[in-house]
């Protein structure tokens, strides 16, 4: 018989994944109590949530949620980031924050749009620009080509300007 604690922890759970754009499972096995409260915090910063979860009862609410390929990505100590946002945020903290600390932490996957992805994949994925950096390199690719044909059109104009200020220049001198 489940316990009213163990019923509400697989009703927040599942509430959770609803509504996350992403979710990375984590074996954080060997991290200390300080450690855990540094990637809390960071991970809060960046509107993440992060829990250590019981595997059964991650199990049973990914199940209720409709996405039971969690089940594949939870395995061992597991705690689990969910991100609401853009997807290559809560992999760029998690990545960040072990490359940073040196901790033992580990991802063990992830599940994106109901894509399950390797840690390999998961580190790709915190690899890749986010979306303002791609918006602002595609705007500025889109730009160029407008630039360089303004520039080539006022070639000739301000060539014609300089020869003008030339000859200006050398009458002034002559009058002088």
């Amino acid at each position: 018989m489940p316990t009213e604690k163990k019923i509400n922890a697989v009703k927040e759970f599942k509430e959770w994944l609803d509504g996350s754009t992403i979710v990375i499972s984590t074996n954080y096995n060997g991290l200390s109590v300080g450690d855990m409260t540094i990637l809390r915090r960071v991970l809060r910063a960046k509107d993440v949530r992060y829990r250590v979860v019981k595997n059964t009862l991650a199990y049973r609410a990914a199940d209720e949620a409709g996405q039971s390929q969690i089940k594949e990505i939870v395995k061992g100590q597991s705690a689990i980031a969910f991100g609401y946002g853009e997807p290559t945020e809560p992999a760029k903290a998690l990545s960040d924050f072990i490359k940073d600390s040196r901790s033992s932490l580990s991802i063990t996957g992830a599940v994106l749009d109901g894509r399950i992805l390797s840690p390999e994949q998961v580190e790709q994925l915190a690899s890749l620009p986010s979306k303002d950096q791609l918006i602002a390199q595609l705007l500025g690719q889109l730009q160029s080509p407008i630039t360089g044909l303004a520039n080539v059109l006022n070639g000739p104009l301000s060539g014609l300007a300089r020869v003008l200020q030339g000859q200006v220049t050398k009458l002034e001198q002559q009058a002088s």
